[in-house]
């Protein structure tokens, strides 16, 4: 039976309906969830990088022909606004990926939802082991959740791989004492850090846990002077403003070393009023240290956009916005299963190194590989308002040097 002249033109508008609308929903844009810490000095950079990340691709066409659009999300630094925050990007706004936090917390809470949700999300600052943990344990369960920050244990390791050159080679520094906040990310990190200390040839003398909420430093350090160290061998990421500022005007005469993670802000020299002149810490780039051809023009790229350079969640937010770009390109599709075989596959240059994730049968499942040929990190210290790259050699801009009132012998 032939259809009338009047079927075929409604069977005919129909098609071209329906074919409008699947080209309309092919074109949509992939969407990327932000969540951060948009307030705080360590994750204002989170949004900021994967911006410039998406604007890159999209110039150049986008990923299947279509867009890339950043979906910020503010979590005020907490666990139950991440998790609203996540879900709405999930239900609400239909996200592909989400980039969460650099809050260890954050992100272990986040962790079930990604794997309840089916929903790959990536990290671009929490450090704590359990987030690997928790994907080695149980794999098909949680392979939506990558690490794409140095894990406690690899911070901790290349701390004191730095501690070997600069402190015991170079200043002969025998002794530290470990001041840590009292966090999911320091757990493992102090446990590194008791390991790999005396292996490299310092002996930690006193272990200091304190609460992030700590306003007054001044009976820790007295404490710590008590005990006479060469060095007090930090991990502080929620704090680092007031303990910085006490160990100035109290004339602490102890070097600090280890991670001060506020310190990467390059605002941290004028929240600190200057007091961070002298203060080291392990990071993943600073701005004017090529880690690999794209740090320096990325850093250039945030300054000219924002007016300041990157904290270092800006670089790993930037690079984690290519990783999810490019396993979605591969996959040929957004679908969650297919998006987390393809980031597993992950070789990419990004601007803190070469990065590869650590399979289902390594220790740290889904976590960045860490060392030499991958990312191997570095240490900078303030000196005179700028971050100097201090270690390692092939990339040191100058020397460690420590304001006058830090006493370098015993």
């Amino acid at each position: 039976m032939q259809p009338s002249g009047t079927t075929s033109l409604f069977v005919g508008a129909v098609a071209i309906f329906l074919g409008a609308a699947v080209h309309a929903q092919s074109a949509d844009p992939i969407k990327i969830g932000v969540i951060a810490e948009v307030q705080s000095i360590a994750g204002a950079a989170t949004p900021g990088g994967a911006q410039i990340a998406a604007d890159e691709i999209n110039a150049k066409g986008g990923v299947l022909g279509r867009k890339i659009e950043i979906v910020t999300y503010d979590n005020k630094s907490s666990s139950a606004d991440s998790i609203r925050a996540f879900q709405r990007a999930v239900s609400e706004d239909k996200v592909s990926a989400v980039i969460a936090s650099y809050i260890s917390e954050v992100v272990l809470a986040l962790e079930p939802w990604a794997a309840r949700l089916k929903m790959p999300m990536i990290t671009p600052g929490a450090a704590s082991n359990e987030i690997t943990k928790a994907i080695h344990n149980d794999y098909d369960k949680n392979k939506y959740t990558f690490h794409g920050f140095l894990t406690s244990a690899a911070q901790a390791q290349i701390v004191c791989d730095a501690a070997k050159e600069l402190l015991v080679d170079q200043l002969k520094f025998k002794t530290a004492a470990i001041m840590s906040e009292d966090a999911a990310w320091t757990k493992p990190l102090d446990v590194g850090y008791e390991a790999c200390l005396p292996k490299v040839g310092i002996t930690v003398v006193d272990h200091i846990r304190f609460s992030p909420d700590t306003t007054d430093f001044t009976p820790i350090f007295n404490n710590i002077e008590g005990k006479k160290p060469d060095a007090i061998v930090t991990g502080i990421s929620h704090v680092g403003v007031q303990p910085t500022v006490q160990w100035k005007n109290q004339q602490v005469p102890i070097a600090m070393f280890g991670i001060s993670a506020q310190a990467l802000s390059p605002t941290f020299w004028n929240d600190t009023n200057g007091a961070a002149d002298g203060v080291p810490s392990l990071a993943v780039a600073t701005p004017d240290v090529a880690v690999t051809p794209k740090t320096k023009p990325f850093a250039a790229a945030f300054k000219a956009k924002y007016g300041t350079p990157p904290a270092y969640t800006g670089y790993t937010a930037y690079d984690d916005v290519y990783i999810i770009a490019e396993a979605i390109k591969r996959a040929g599709s957004t679908d969650p299963d297919k998006m987390v075989a393809e980031m597993e596959r992950t070789k990419f240059e990004g601007t803190i190194g070469n990065i590869e994730f650590y399979g289902r049968n390594d220790e740290f499942t889904h976590g960045i590989k860490a060392g030499p040929g991958y990312v191997s990190g570095l240490v900078f210290q303030w000196q005179n308002a700028k971050q100097v790259t201090v270690w390692p050699p092939k990339i040191a801009e100058g020397k460690l040097e420590y304001p006058k009132f830090v006493k370098l012998s015993q």
